[in-house]
């Protein structure tokens, strides 16, 4: 990994966020020429420019991906993009679809084009499990952002940009996502809401999720789904799981933490994929994921596989036991 990004020059998009800072946190180890965190969010920056004042090869961009002309600023010399910036909560995309098409769609090629243009020696797309038979605006989305980064290598002609994709899951205690929110609703000794006690949703912590990135970024050639692989949980486990471990933190007892159903919420399903029956016909797997492509299923490392990949049925489902433990390395 080091061969890979010692001396070379990275770009993070969406870089302040919980899985672009700590890709931009990772790369810094290997000694890179520079490492751009370019975000819309200033104080994200701001926070994340503090936590790396020791480094002299980080520099913080303020800017959007919708903004082309800016990209073009960011992506100068660059040799690596990792390209993290989207619109993700799935209720907001539902009222404000034309905004998420803004950043997923028109964003990502925005920032395909200008990687392609100059000529950057690996793209990386990250994409989620809700891309796969969407059902909702942030879902579809997510779709077109992967389709049209592996497109991407279709119509280059001679550029030398090789385009691949990440998907994975949820991300426990990432900004946003429903471990934060619980742990706040535990905190105060309200009842935990939940939408829906039997769905189930895959799961990895964010250093996991990292450094599968990276090591996705070493294998890419150009036109890779790499599809990591990931436990599931039942979101009435993982609540329940929270209130047993972190209630007597804050001072109360877990059998005064009750849990509410509040019902799916707009745009939301009851189960998430990772893999099509489609897409497994031209995947392969190996120890840590799954791979979409025509050359990587002929790999001798890689199997064939022939079904897909749900989190109700096919996943490994943590006990709450398991749940805790996980939780015990995210939440200090």
């Amino acid at each position: 990994m080091a061969n890979i990004f010692q001396g070379k020059s990275t770009l993070v998009t969406g870089g302040s966020g919980s899985i672009g800072s700590n890709i931009v946190r990772k790369v810094l180890q290997y000694k890179p020429r520079v490492v751009r965190v370019l975000s819309n969010d200033e104080n994200g920056l701001f926070s994340l420019e503090q936590e790396l004042q020791s480094y002299s090869n980080v520099r913080f961009l303020v800017g959007d991906v919708r903004d082309k002309e800016r990209l073009r600023k960011a992506v100068e010399d660059i040799d690596f993009v990792f390209h993290t910036a989207a619109l993700k909560h799935v209720p907001l995309c539902e009222y404000n679809p034309f905004e998420a098409v803004k950043t997923n769609v028109l964003g990502t090629q925005n920032v395909i084009e200008t990687a392609m243009e100059e000529e950057v020696e690996k793209f990386i797309t990250i994409s989620t499990d809700k891309a796969v038979n969407p059902i909702n605006v942030m879902g579809a989305t997510k779709l077109l952002n992967e389709r049209l980064t592996i497109s991407a290598n279709y119509y280059k002609g001679a550029k030398r940009t090789a385009f691949s994709c990440v998907r994975f899951g949820n991300v426990l205690d990432s900004r946003g996502s429903v471990v934060p929110l619980f742990e706040e609703q535990i905190k105060k000794g309200n009842p935990v809401i939940i939408t829906d006690p039997n769905m189930t949703r895959f799961v990895m912590s964010i250093p996991k999720a990292v450094d599968l990135v990276l090591k996705s970024a070493e294998m890419a050639r150009g036109g890779e789904i790499f599809i990591f692989k990931m436990p599931a949980l039942r979101i009435g486990d993982l609540a329940e799981a929270m209130i047993e471990e972190l209630a007597p933190r804050y001072g109360h007892n877990p059998k005064s933490i009750k849990t509410e159903i509040s019902g799916k919420r707009a745009g939301e399903k009851t189960y998430e994929e990772l893999l099509t029956e489609d897409e497994a016909l031209d995947a392969s797997e190996t120890k840590d994921m799954f791979i979409i492509s025509q050359a990587a299923k002929n790999k001798e490392s890689g199997k064939m596989l022939a079904k897909e990949y749900r989190s109700d049925t096919d996943a490994i489902l943590l006990s709450k036991e398991e749940i805790k433990e996980m939780l015990r390395k995210v939440l200090l």
